[in-house]
């Protein structure tokens, strides 16, 4: 029983209340998952630039002279912005894999929580409020995002096994629900060279719909593939480089609402979720159908 939330911001003027909007809307699915949090943030590009949002238990010591490190090891120039267990490292783009091949090697104790151009994402163990305060999430604009509370039960707590997960490139999934076929496909995308983390069903999930995306379908396409080829009972909500999109298996026994507006379209679990959004009483609000795919984008 987890809680998703999804904002995707069509009025420019609401950008840079993102972060707050999504901040009261994780909260309020408290109840819904105590055990850990996460937040995915779709904020500004720099031309040319990567990020690498990566987190450490030991953040003051593994961070202290890592974006130098890193420099000297790329022989190009790469800046730390610390928040909290988190930083994001901006990196030259064409050379992201680099990147992270260079993590692995000189900082392994650093776990790379999202790559792109524009995602960042934040995720710890804890309530949904604190683990937003430790991480200032209320003071982030952006143009969309999505989130999560968790409510274990697939895998350990913990900060990797925490939503959302980022298997490519500005992509990454939040779930409710529980994969019965799992393990089986996670040894079938591992054999296919898929890079899976953990034992998690819902990063099996993300890693399918990155390998069907790597094969040439698109993210409508992807999705519309899982219906059948995953089992068991989700709720999906998707982040992209400029959208997201939202997919429910054909029992659908998962609850979910969206309300959309001149200026947004807006997910929750629950209604109570939106109830704090600017204009609710206005919107157009409804269940998302079984076995349909949803998509907006920039």
């Amino acid at each position: 029983m987890c809680g998703i939330v999804g904002l995707f911001i069509k009025d420019k003027a609401l950008e840079p209340q993102l972060g707050k909007m999504l901040t009261d809307m994780l909260i309020t699915m408290t109840d819904r998952g105590p055990d850990s949090a996460g937040i995915a943030i779709y904020g500004d590009k720099s031309a040319g630039k990567a990020k690498l949002t990566v987190q450490s238990d030991d953040s003051a010591v593994a961070f202290a002279d890592l974006a130098e490190t890193l420099s000297d090891r790329l022989g190009a120039k790469v800046s730390l912005t610390r928040k909290d267990t988190h930083a994001v490292l901006d990196v030259p783009a064409d050379q992201i894999a680099q990147a992270r091949a260079a993590l692995a090697e000189i900082a392994p104790g650093v776990r790379v929580m999202s790559s792109g151009e524009a995602i960042e994402i934040y995720k710890e163990v804890g309530l949904p409020k604190d683990v937003a305060a430790r991480f200032d999430v209320s003071s982030m604009g952006g143009t969309h995002g999505i989130g999560h509370t968790r409510m274990a039960t697939e895998s350990a707590v913990t900060t990797m096994g925490a939503h959302p997960f980022n298997t490519g490139p500005d992509q990454c999934l939040v779930h409710n629900g529980s994969l019965s076929n799992h393990n089986s496909l996670r040894r079938k995308l591992r054999r296919d060279g898929v890079h899976i983390e953990t034992e998690n069903d819902t990063e099996v999930g993300a890693a399918y719909l990155t390998w069907r995306m790597k094969n040439g379908a698109t993210l409508g396409e992807a999705l519309e593939s899982s219906l059948v080829d995953l089992d068991g009972f989700f709720t999906f909500v998707v982040g992209t480089e400029d959208g997201f999109g939202v997919v429910r298996d054909p029992i659908a026994c998962k609850p979910a609402v969206m309300a959309e507006t001149d200026q947004y379209v807006a997910f929750g679990s629950e209604y109570r979720a939106l109830v704090n959004l600017p204009g609710i009483e206005d919107a157009r609000v409804w269940e998302p159908e079984p076995a349909t795919v949803y998509f907006w984008n920039h």
